[in-house]
């Protein structure tokens, strides 16, 4: 049955819009423009956090800040493997999701590290991709206030993944 779901769309679609007597060729291409001049938008924020998130990782940064704040992280509870983890969640997504990958290999995903940077992963948030991408495309400039409420708030997602997984399981 799911098979049939986007065609079933689509043909409700085209018959709306022939019974309403809709151009849907000239509303799609409309469409397309706009998610064209979207993607101009979206793309130069884009290029410049990978980049960053690239040369922060070939160039040891990443380790070496990881290594400085790890003796707070176990002062607090956090397990020091997750470091990399809470600090390129809020670049990106798929960076994250590498560093998650080299994490659950390293420790393994049923040990105490494991299995919170597995809930660290879903308690936060790409912060600056989503900044990048939804202030973008709506010509925001002036993000002075989100940013800091969103990186609390995934500074909140990170502590708590780590201290309900130990409550959960050590």
């Amino acid at each position: 049955m799911t098979a049939w779901v986007v065609p079933v769309i689509v043909c409700i679609i085209l018959i709306a819009g022939f019974y309403k007597r809709i151009d849907l060729m000239a509303s799609f291409v409309e469409g397309a423009k706009d998610g064209l001049l979207t993607a101009k938008n979206i793309l130069p924020p884009l290029v410049l956090l990978m980049t960053v998130i690239g040369m922060l990782r070939a160039s040891g940064g990443l380790a070496q800040i990881t290594a400085w704040i790890s003796p707070v992280l176990t002062a607090v509870g956090i397990p020091p493997e997750t470091a990399p983890l809470a600090l390129i969640r809020p670049l990106s997504g798929s960076g994250a999701l590498a560093v998650l990958e080299d994490t659950l290999s390293q420790v393994g995903a049923d040990s105490l590290a494991g299995r919170t940077a597995s809930v660290m992963m879903g308690a936060t948030e790409t912060t600056f991709y989503t900044v990048a991408v939804y202030f973008g495309a709506a010509k925001v400039r002036q993000t002075a206030h989100a940013i800091p409420c969103a990186l609390i708030g995934d500074l909140i997602g990170a502590c708590m993944s780590a201290w309900i997984t130990a409550m959960l399981f050590a």
